[in-house]
């Protein structure tokens, strides 16, 4: 019975409602024993109103949904009690079901059992925390496309050109007396790796894309004190989120909020103003400001108009040569000759539309990745790339003329680093997919 899992699957608070879900084999047979209907036995899913009892003594009347596997989102018998959202009462009817030889649920254990039974693939698994985790709309939206199968779907063709130019290698090797087949020669296999990379190249961008859109950027604000850093975070953020003062220094710790720029949500850090000579206490916010540029993935360089660039400034382009670097001249009501190229604002007056606008086209989003799918976390897009190293040197090793059997080797790295996206079993052998394919002898 320890194989049947229960947790509370709403937030561990006071509410009108509770939900708890049990899955696996036997739970039909717990509930039979603490709620006053029979659930075991059903063929279909069933709504079931009545009272669970522990011990002959009534806990609550709930709502049982039995769902009966192996059509249910584990692929086990699945119970989900709606009970009044007392954490009094929920707590005891878990612990009436620990009773029994329950056990609570591990994290993600409903998902994982969901993944090993075949419900779902590894991509899809990932997209229920990130849509649990959703912080806007265009994000969720992408991860329902991943919950639906549509992104799953991107690997499939990637899958189908590696294990077809993989079969032609194969077939090469293993019957070299047909004459009936396709040579495996240099130009053939360069021009189809050469296919499968722009497939890849294309699925690497959106993913990038996608994971920005899902994931947000870190953006520190940055500059000498007095330069007008906290009123523009205040101005982004449309409240007065920062302190506000002509005194150098004011702002000593990091500052933060969050925004959403045409469906990406930028995470904003305003910093202490790096300059010489600061006090000990102002030191230590620097520091951290220092940190935070490292940290970012979009650097806003604030300058004062009626100065512009100072020795100082130029050392946070430094530190910030690997981001994306946006300096602006702020205070620009207070100038009045405005220099060519560069981008003015005034984040006092809440002028800062041109900034707004220059962050988005920085970014370089394009307006389909808000509707398509993409493999866009880390595993994806780590995986992803390790699939076009693979494919990279096994072009290398064809144009060295090396033997098709040497060639194959990192084409076989590639194949199962494209089963891995999915969580498919990376040792299978390639055997039954070429030949079903491939028809030798015909």
């Amino acid at each position: 019975m320890n194989n049947v899992i229960i947790a509370l699957a709403t937030p561990p608070l006071k509410s009108a409602l509770a939900l708890i879900r049990i899955s696996g084999e036997g739970c039909f047979a717990m509930t039979d024993k603490l709620f006053s209907k029979k659930v075991s036995g059903i063929k279909d899913k069933t709504i079931f109103v009545g009272h669970i009892k522990d011990g002959g003594e009534d806990i609550d009347l709930v709502e049982v949904l039995a769902y009966p596997g192996p059509k249910t989102m584990t692929g086990e018998d699945v119970v989900e009690i709606s009970c009044h959202g007392s954490m009094l009462i929920a707590n005891e009817i878990i612990g009436a079901y620990l009773k029994q030889g329950a056990r609570y649920a591990t994290r993600g254990e409903f998902s994982s059992r969901a993944f090993y039974n075949g419900k779902m693939d590894l991509v899809e698994a990932e997209a229920v925390n990130d849509l649990i985790n959703a912080t806007s709309s265009e994000s969720k939206k992408l991860s329902l496309m991943s919950l639906n199968g549509a992104t799953s779907k991107l690997v499939a063709p990637l899958k189908k050109e590696i294990a077809d130019l993989l079969s032609l290698i194969e077939v090469n090797i293993d019957y070299p007396e047909y004459t009936d087949i396709e040579e495996a020669n240099e130009s053939k296999i360069s021009s189809s790796i050469d296919s499968i990379r722009d497939t890849l190249a294309s699925l690497i961008k959106g993913g990038k894309e996608g994971k920005i859109i899902k994931e947000g950027l870190k953006v520190a604000i940055v500059g000498e004190p007095n330069v007008g850093k906290s009123s523009l975070l205040n101005a982004l953020m449309n409240e007065e989120k920062a302190i506000v003062s002509d005194i150098p220094g004011t702002t000593r710790d990091i500052v933060e909020g969050d925004i959403n720029l045409k469906g990406i949500t930028l995470h904003l850090l305003d910093t202490a103003g790096i300059r010489s000579g600061a006090d000990k206490l102002e030191e230590m916010g620097i520091e951290r400001s220092e940190k935070s540029i490292l940290s970012a993935d979009v650097v806003i360089l604030v300058l004062d108009a009626r100065v512009g660039l100072k020795e100082e400034d130029k050392r946070i382009e430094q530190l910030a040569k690997d981001k994306i670097l946006i300096t602006v001249y702020n205070k620009d009501d207070l100038v009045k000759k405005k220099e060519d190229g560069r981008l003015y604002i005034s984040a006092l007056n809440k002028d800062i539309s041109p900034l707004l606008n220059k962050i988005y086209e920085d970014l370089g989003i394009s307006d389909e990745a808000f509707d398509n799918p993409s493999l866009n976390n880390a595993r994806q897009l780590g995986l992803l790339s390790k699939i076009d190293s693979c494919l990279a040197e096994a072009r290398q090793d064809c144009l060295n003329q090396m033997p098709i059997d040497l060639v194959s080797v990192n084409l076989y790295s590639a194949y199962n680093a494209a089963r891995e996206l999915l969580g498919e079993e990376t040792t299978t052998d390639l055997t039954d997919e070429i030949f079903s394919r491939f028809c030798v002898g015909k």
